[in-house]
């Protein structure tokens, strides 16, 4: 019953930002007893090695939350009790700099785990905000509730942390990125990371996010995103319909970039 409480909390919360004021989610929480959607929770790291009766115990302990387009899961600094599993939809994660000014760090398909860093950081506090991109839902999972499995049982413990070793490489990677200092480059970078067997083979990827908010990923504004992509595209490099690019050679257009 008390994390039933906390979690509408949760959600619940109004900012007292007024400089940014977006709608928070108001859920009621149910217990999870239907199993649509959650067959992909067993494959993740963080989960694959749990027994079928902890891994049942902490799906009964945690909650499904539906959110609407641009609904806010949780706001930056905010007290963090949980972390969460994407059902269905996309999330976007995203800090306010000091002028107020969001800046978009990563986004969150369905399969994936967000904000499970908490399970390891005192004092908890979210990094930054998670906002729905669409209709989405998540499962809230409390981050007690897995540390005592942890305490419980180490070999959760290692398969944990071999997780979080897998995200500070990917991690570094986004930071190398990031550093290149030629916005086309980064595009270009970024492009080939989104194709499903890298720079091996061409083929259709969809941009993750709207084109603006990729352009804030990397660090540009939307119109140099936009020149930068109608420019590959005058050049035969790439093919672009809506939030879908083709690339027929990725070598070519790696080439161009060093």
């Amino acid at each position: 019953m008390h994390d039933m409480k906390e979690g509408t909390t949760m959600v619940a919360m109004q900012s007292g930002e007024t400089r940014y004021a977006k709608p928070v989610l108001v859920a009621i929480n149910t217990l999870t007893d239907d199993e649509s959607g959650l067959h992909s929770l067993r494959s993740h790291a963080l989960f694959n090695t749990l027994s079928d009766a902890d891994l049942e115990s902490l799906v009964l302990q945690s909650r499904r939350l539906r959110l609407g387009h641009h609904q806010l899961l949780y706001r930056q600094d905010m007290p963090a009790h949980h972390f969460f599993f994407v059902i269905s939809g996309r999330l976007r994660l995203y800090r306010l700099d000091s002028s107020g000014v969001d800046r978009t760090l990563d986004s969150i398909a369905p399969g994936d785990c967000f904000a499970e860093v908490m399970i390891y950081a005192d004092p908890a506090r979210y990094a930054c905000y998670a906002e729905a991109l669409k209709s989405s839902e998540v499962l809230m999972i409390p981050v007690k509730a897995y540390q005592e499995l942890l305490d419980s049982h180490p070999g959760y413990a290692h398969a944990a942390l071999r997780h979080y070793a897998m995200r500070a490489v990917s991690r570094f990677h986004d930071l190398e990125i990031m550093t290149v200092q030629n916005a086309r480059d980064r595009l270009i970078r970024y492009l080939i990371d989104l194709l499903p067997n890298g720079a091996t083979e061409g083929g259709e990827v969809e941009l993750p996010l709207p084109k603006c908010l990729v352009a804030s990923r990397l660090a540009m504004q939307p119109e140099t995103f936009s020149r930068i992509l109608a420019d590959l595209k005058s050049n035969g490099l790439v093919r672009v319909n809506r939030s879908k690019v083709f690339i027929s050679d990725p070598k070519r257009l790696i080439d161009i970039s060093q």
